[in-house]
């Protein structure tokens, strides 16, 4: 089979004046290829380009968008063997992750190509002797901005529904998992027959992403990454008067509850907080545990985490990879020791070796320790126990953060009514808080973002303009 993204290549298409940066394992510190960056400067060439594409493919019948995006989730598949090993070379994941991230882009181009011919309107009643009657339009040029933890994710979720909507791309994945997160994307659609200039992918960093949400051709931006970052995104869209859909970081809980079954609620946990060494929005950040089930809780957990393997996951069969570079080793580590020195009791982890960090366990954390208040991104559990389910309600909800949520209970329909009473865009009963489908809405409310923007339903909000059409028989005589 002929491999898809061929380095050879991605000199192809538009010349990006960016200068150039090394394709980097981090497990390895090699250099896999060398990628072109785009500058600011190139931002504005592309949208043009975008923008006239654009026109033909709204106009392009429902059929045809659908099929390009059905044969997209087929090429996933047909070539998972190369996706794969880019997915766990550049960005760090283990296999098992890999595979998950091919799964749920195939997903999503499927669930798009359904998009592309859902009910785009409706007729309303009026006043006047007329039809009256809403369609969704394509928004036109779409920015989307996506991150480096789950890279194709979190790029195909955007760019799918937009191109099925009837809508051009622009796409600036991280530049650290561009191949991942944007080369990939762009190698697979023009393989299923996306017309050319519909998909600019423009790695870089912050500053061409800002020319992408200021650029005035693009008319609605997708963004995903840190809430520092999100607020400076929605803050510049704001500015130019166009809508923002923002999913950002989290810092989200488990609760678990005094009749739950220690050895389930820790397996739970142990996924929740260690996989993909932590790099994920959703990450079980704090666990909130019965104090009468605390003490066997940490000690389950913490021999949980000592038990698991961390490695290069391309040359050995490991649990956890490395994370992505020295920036997020030197934040996690920090936030270990920082806690540590104001008190947390460190029960398993807490080192590393290269980009290796150990699964980490801390007991003994409060409201300021920094690994329980602060978003770490990084494979690391702190434990704080609770008495009253008010108590285990009051600390959930603390904080920024809205994201997720899971509660671990041998009765489903009162975790649920908890559920309730914690605000959070996502919540999973009896399963730890990483959980991800092309079907559902995802977003997180607070500083973890402005709501359910993917997914389902959401995809029609995100990226089209509903617009409010009339048509008279003859025109009407002036009314007064």
């Amino acid at each position: 089979m002929t491999p898809l993204l061929d380095p050879t290549l991605w000199q192809d298409g538009p010349t990006l004046t960016g200068g150039t940066a090394p394709v980097v394992e981090p497990a390895t510190g090699r250099t896999l290829a060398t990628l072109d960056l785009a500058a600011p400067a190139d931002v504005a060439e592309a949208a043009v380009r975008a923008h006239a594409a654009q026109r033909d493919w709204a106009r392009a019948t429902h059929p045809q968008r659908a099929a390009v995006l059905r044969r997209a989730g087929d090429l996933f598949a047909a070539h998972a063997d190369e996706l794969r090993e880019w997915l766990v070379r550049e960005s760090g994941s283990i296999p098992g992750k890999a595979d998950f991230e091919l799964h749920v882009a195939a997903q999503e181009c499927y669930e798009a190509a359904a998009l592309a011919s859902r009910p785009t309107g409706q007729v309303l009643p009026s006043e006047a002797p007329r039809l009256s009657f809403t369609r969704r339009v394509p928004a036109g040029v779409v920015g989307v901005i996506a991150p480096f933890n789950a890279p194709l994710i979190l790029s195909i979720r955007s760019v799918a529904p937009a191109l099925a909507l009837g809508n051009a791309v622009l796409l600036k994945p991280d530049r650290r998992t561009a191949v991942c997160g944007g080369l990939a994307l762009a190698a697979v659609l023009t393989a299923a027959g996306l017309p050319a200039g519909l998909l600019q992918v423009l790695p870089g960093g912050a500053r061409t992403g800002a020319a992408v949400v200021a650029d005035p051709r693009v008319r609605v931006v997708s963004f995903t990454g840190s809430t520092a970052a999100g607020r400076a995104v929605g803050e510049l869209a704001g500015r130019h008067l166009k809508r923002a859909h923002l999913e950002l970081g989290g810092n989200s809980a488990l609760v678990v509850l005094a009749d739950a079954d220690v050895e389930a609620a820790v397996a739970q946990a142990s996924w929740g907080s260690f996989f993909h060494q932590g790099q994920v929005c959703m990450t079980t950040g704090r666990h909130l545990v019965h104090a009468s089930l605390h003490d066997e809780y940490v000690e389950r957990l913490a021999a949980r985490a000592e038990a698991l393997t961390v490695g290069d996951p391309y040359r050995e069969p490991v649990h956890l990879g490395p994370l992505l570079d020295q920036a997020q080793l030197e934040r996690v580590h920090g936030l270990v020791e920082a806690s540590i020195g104001q008190g947390a009791k460190l029960v398993a982890g807490g080192t590393h070796r290269d980009l290796f960090y150990r699964p980490t366990v801390l007991a003994g954390v409060a409201d300021d320790t920094p690994a329980y208040a602060q978003e770490v991104f990084g494979p690391v559990a702190p434990v704080r126990s609770f008495v009253t389910e008010d108590e285990a309600v009051e600390l959930a909800s603390a904080g920024l953060y809205g994201l997720s949520l899971g509660i671990v209970t041998r009765d489903a329909a009162h975790g649920m009514e908890l559920a309730e009473r914690i605000p959070t865009g996502i919540a999973h009963i009896n399963d730890q808080t990483v959980n991800d489908e092309a079907v559902a809405p995802f977003g997180g409310v607070g500083s973890s973002g402005t709501g359910a923007r993917f997914g389902g339903e959401a995809n029609l909000d995100a990226f089209t303009e509903l617009r409010w059409t009339t048509a008279r028989t003859s025109p009407p005589g002036h009314p007064f």
